[in-house]
């Protein structure tokens, strides 16, 4: 499954990051705690590994992206 966006790719990355011991868990906050507590790894490193060329930086809670 493919990032919807930037901040989503980000978020996993830095979930990932932790869930492999790399960054504390105790760092992350928001989406990225969220993900780490829920997802596994595997799921993490699809998210994570999604091109960011065309991505938009944030997507609407409609689905939408779009410049803020």
């Amino acid at each position: 499954m493919p990032a919807k966006s930037k901040a989503q790719q980000k978020a996993a990355g830095a979930a990932l990051s932790a869930k492999r011991g790399e960054t504390a868990k105790k760092d992350l906050r928001g989406a990225s705690k969220q993900m780490a507590r829920s997802m596994t790894e595997k799921e993490l490193e699809e998210l994570a590994s999604t091109p960011r060329k065309g991505l938009p930086e944030k997507v609407d809670k409609d689905g939408e992206g779009g410049a803020r």
